[in-house]
């Protein structure tokens, strides 16, 4: 007598695949990351080095040249304000090829199409903005600006490099409602602190030139207060942490949050150095560096907590 035929084992249902992405999209998309992060520092040389003047009008260098001339007598700072401008035509590159990639190799990607024009659209905005800030003897508020407006730029190649392996599809949410509203705050309270950064480099002795106007809050209050929305930064962010840590079964939230973690001590650790030894230039551009990283990883950070 034969036995009767079983039925197969149910199988555990799929999990929706990551689109497949063209490796070159995926290259131009980080060149333009690593562009938007690299202009942030040699601005930061630009200001360190009281180079700010340095081409002493826009969108020429000096009256009748758009490059340096032998005759500014602003010496070697017409050459890194001129380096300066010449990289941010190098990054406007970058986010036009972003656009052609885009359309290129990810055609059906509504999504992406939609916000692809983007960083071509911030770069430009920047370039007036750093127009304006020379033409009005860089005013502290409009260089606070052009700094801030970089931390967007940064945080949108970020999140276009980040989106490119997702779907499309809506999101869903791997850790509870909760948690993902303690990381929105954290990512706000992080936008805060780079607010107070720039008023604290405003008020010191690094704002672009020897005869700038400074905001006129006293330095040592201004970087208490900066200090300060650190530490609860940092209260923040191992909570988070925590959370995702003990509840996510994904790991992709907790490698991304330890990576917030990591670039926010390293952050406080230069901080404190450079407050305790006078400013310091080296530790002062090592610190504009860790605010962009520190941009990516919150904008990484909170993307995680979802999947498409």
């Amino acid at each position: 007598m034969t036995q009767p035929l079983k039925p197969p084992p149910l199988m555990p249902a799929a999990q929706p695949m990551p689109p497949v992405v063209n490796p070159w999209l995926h290259r131009v998309l980080l060149v333009n990351l690593i562009l938007e992060i690299g202009i942030v520092v040699t601005g930061g040389l630009v200001r360190l080095s009281g180079s700010g003047l340095g081409c002493p009008t826009w969108p020429q260098c000096v009256p009748g040249s758009f490059t340096p001339v032998p005759y500014q007598e602003q010496g070697f700072h017409k050459l890194i304000e001129f380096g300066n401008r010449t990289l941010t035509s190098v990054v406007g590159v970058a986010a036009l090829l972003v656009i052609i990639a885009i359309w290129r190799w990810a055609p059906q990607r509504r999504g992406l199409r939609a916000i692809s024009v983007l960083p071509l659209a911030g770069v430009l905005l920047q370039a007036i903005l750093g127009g304006i800030t020379v033409l009005t003897g860089l005013n502290p508020a409009l260089v606070a600006a052009h700094f801030l407006a970089s931390m967007v730029l940064v945080s949108l190649s970020a999140y276009l490099l980040y989106r490119v392996g997702e779907g499309d599809e809506p999101p869903v949410a791997l850790v509870r409602p909760q948690i993902a509203s303690v990381a929105r705050v954290t990512a706000t309270l992080g936008a805060l602190i780079l607010v107070l950064g720039t008023m604290v480099t405003g008020s010191g002795p690094h704002s672009g030139d020897a005869s700038t106007p400074r905001f006129g809050f006293d330095p040592r209050t201004i970087s208490w207060v900066h200090a300060d929305a650190v530490m609860l930064f940092v209260g923040l962010v191992v909570a988070v942490l925590l959370a995702v840590q003990l509840t996510a079964t994904d790991p992709r939230p907790r490698r991304a949050w330890h990576a917030v973690l990591g670039i926010t001590v390293l952050q406080g650790l230069v901080g404190y150095a450079q407050y305790f030894t006078g400013l310091p230039e080296v530790l002062v551009m090592v610190h504009m560096l860790g605010a962009s990283l520190l941009a990516v990883s919150l904008t990484y950070g909170v993307l995680s907590l979802r999947r498409r």
